[in-house]
């Protein structure tokens, strides 16, 4: 069974799928998504060619846990990718992950133009590790 965890950009999305075991992270990059739509059929294309039963998308809500405008689109992508695929389609509150991806690169030095190419994927990382660590603790089916 594997997992995959969406970090959804007006630009740039997010993607990191896991291993079969579901287990660990076994992949991660970035995708260009100028288009909503767009993004939810290649996302649909790749979690069924990678045989994923499973798609988290990362649901940015506000401090406060009120839903923002950024939740809100989390939600038309989800809304977009279920009857495109034929994976559950979660969504998961992810707030703070793009601080913490920033954070992460940060302690390994990396800045610039390469950063901002990376922290979407990392992000998506991170969002799938959250997931995966509630599964091992019997939280999440």
């Amino acid at each position: 069974m594997r997992i995959m965890a969406i970090d959804y950009g007006d630009v740039r999305t997010g993607i990191a799928v896991s291993d079969e075991s579901a287990s660990i992270v076994g992949d991660a990059w970035v995708m260009q998504s100028k288009r909503m739509d767009d993004a939810a059929r290649v996302i649909a294309d790749e979690a069924a060619v990678r045989g994923v039963s499973c798609i988290v998308v990362g649901y940015p809500k506000n401090m406060d846990g009120s839903v923002g405008s950024r939740a809100e689109k989390s939600e038309r992508l989800a809304e977009l990718l279920r009857p495109l695929c034929d994976a559950d389609v979660k969504l998961w509150d992810e707030r703070m992950t793009t601080l913490g991806a920033n954070r992460v690169l940060s302690d390994v030095g990396m800045y610039g133009k390469k950063r901002k190419k990376t922290v979407d994927a990392v992000a998506a990382s991170l969002i799938l590790e959250g997931y995966l660590g509630t599964m091992r603790f019997g939280i999440l089916c």
